[in-house]
């Protein structure tokens, strides 16, 4: 099955074809003639499976670009909002459909600026909706379609109250899709409550694993990739390395700066001709280049056998996706590496692989340089936040100080002018205190606090590591 099967919108097929998809995943397969039909879904799949396409197309394909909210999608977290807008942007790439994400962290007027200039689709966490709504920001009279994407994920983390408040506000007269890794009961009485005769889509977990590859990945935050890959290149001299990103943008700006530092290095992707492609990969084929960058247009098709190392710079949405990619080394029964660089919130990307091909990905450090960096590296809050975006910091001020946690809260607030909202857990102790702070605001509230004194001691800040 192709996509030209599945959507008859040529803004669609343009777009997909945009994004190098060549065919569709098991998910959208089976999941986007349902949608199409306006039927209420109810689809068991892992993450990174290609979900977002799976409702996004059928969806785009359905509803009319007039400014006027008709789609809403509820998502557990920050960074996936922010995602399945983005996703849904380069599906409506030629539509003219326009996509806001709804989330906390990001300033609430940016949100309704965005809002009130019309948008037809809302992808948003479930506390920052409630607060639109209560201000009369936000309003779902006109929606015919609604998409819980994670929702086993978003009955962890407790938000099942919220969704079905949410969900009570929302036209009965709708299409409902539900996505999620794993069907417990709780989803299937919510399911139950709020869907109309739902069909049911269950997405099989082929075992693909490469047994020969050394598979390992590394917590590794956005601004330290270039570190650490350079860092893998100058301890481990690999024989040839097939470097992973997700766009083609990424492969262009990490090809040069990989040539800056003096490193052997050229990338392929979609907006290559077919002969440019040839080219470059019969360099690297034939060790004239030594590190090959590419989109995953090349995970499926290059067969070359003396690639010792597969490092996905960007770790893959889609567990199949990784398969292929890392089936790239390991061949003609050599051994071979393939090393993934994760931050936090992409954590649960490991989990989705180790269950799709039913193998342990094993956490690894970065290895030890030996003399100088070739690369800086950076301070990167992204590295020691949790999921929820908060970083952990120790002040030096305390009981001893006269503060306790409501004053320590004010006068963090006042003084390094940030709401409350994005200051997380306090323990004030007796000579010191523990805070978290959202990564988003973290770097200029610490330059504001240590301009501050409590009781004549000069405030210090330090980030726990």
């Amino acid at each position: 099955m192709d996509f030209q099967s599945l959507t008859k919108s040529q803004e669609i097929l343009r777009a997909v074809a945009d994004l190098e998809w060549e065919e569709p995943t098991p998910v959208q397969e089976q999941s986007i003639p349902i949608a199409m039909t306006g039927s209420d879904l109810m689809a068991q799949a892992q993450t990174g499976t290609g979900k977002t396409g799976a409702f996004a197309i059928p969806i785009l394909s359905r509803i009319p670009a007039n400014k006027k909210i008709q789609m809403l999608g509820l998502v557990p977290t920050r960074e996936l909002a922010i995602q399945v807008a983005e996703d849904f942007d380069d599906i409506a790439k030629y539509t003219g459909h326009k996509t806001v994400a709804i989330y906390g962290g990001q300033s609430i007027n940016v949100q309704v600026t965005k809002i009130r200039k019309g948008v037809e689709i809302v992808i948003g966490t479930p506390g920052r909706l409630m607060d639109l709504m209560r201000r009369g920001e936000l309003s779902f009279d006109g929606v015919s379609v609604v998409v819980l994407d994670e929702a086993d994920r978003m009955l962890d983390m407790g938000f099942i109250d919220d969704i079905e408040w949410i969900l009570q506000r929302v036209p009965k007269q709708r299409q409902t899709m539900l996505f999620s890794a794993t069907l417990p009961e709780a989803i299937r009485e919510l399911a139950q409550r709020y869907m109309n005769d739902p069909k049911s889509v269950i997405v099989s977990q082929d075992t693909l694993t490469v047994d020969q590859a050394e598979q390992s990945y590394m917590n590794v935050g956005r601004k330290n990739k270039l570190w650490a890959l350079c860092r893998i290149l100058d301890t481990e001299k690999p024989t040839l390395t097939l470097v992973f990103c997700s766009t083609k943008r990424m492969v262009d700006m990490l090809v040069h700066k990989l040539r800056a530092y003096g490193y052997s290095a050229d990338g392929i992707h979609g907006d290559m001709s077919q002969a440019a492609r040839e080219k470059v990969m019969d360099r690297f084929k034939h060790g004239k280049l030594k590190i090959l960058v590419a989109t995953d247009v090349a995970a499926r098709g290059l067969d070359i056998d003396d690639i010792s190392h597969v490092v996905n710079y960007d770790i893959p949405e889609n567990p199949e996706d990784y398969v292929h990619r890392i089936g790239r080394t390991a061949r003609a029964g050599k051994t071979g590496k393939a090393i993934t660089f994760v931050s936090k919130e992409e954590q649960y990307l490991v989990k989705a692989i180790e269950n799709f091909g039913r193998t342990t990905i094993q956490m690894d450090d970065v290895p030890d340089g030996s003399g100088r960096d070739t690369v800086k590296r950076q301070l990167d809050l992204d590295e020691y936040a949790d999921v929820f975006g908060m970083v952990p910091f120790r002040m030096n001020i305390g009981k001893e100080d006269g503060v306790d946690m409501l004053s320590l809260i004010r006068f963090i607030m006042r003084k390094a002018r940030i709401d409350e909202h994005l200051i997380g857990d306090v323990t004030v102790k007796q000579g010191s205190s523990d805070v978290r702070l959202h990564k988003s605001i973290a770097f200029y509230a610490m330059k504001d606090l240590e301009n501050c004194s409590v009781q004549n001691k000069r405030v210090k800040i330090d980030l726990i590591r």
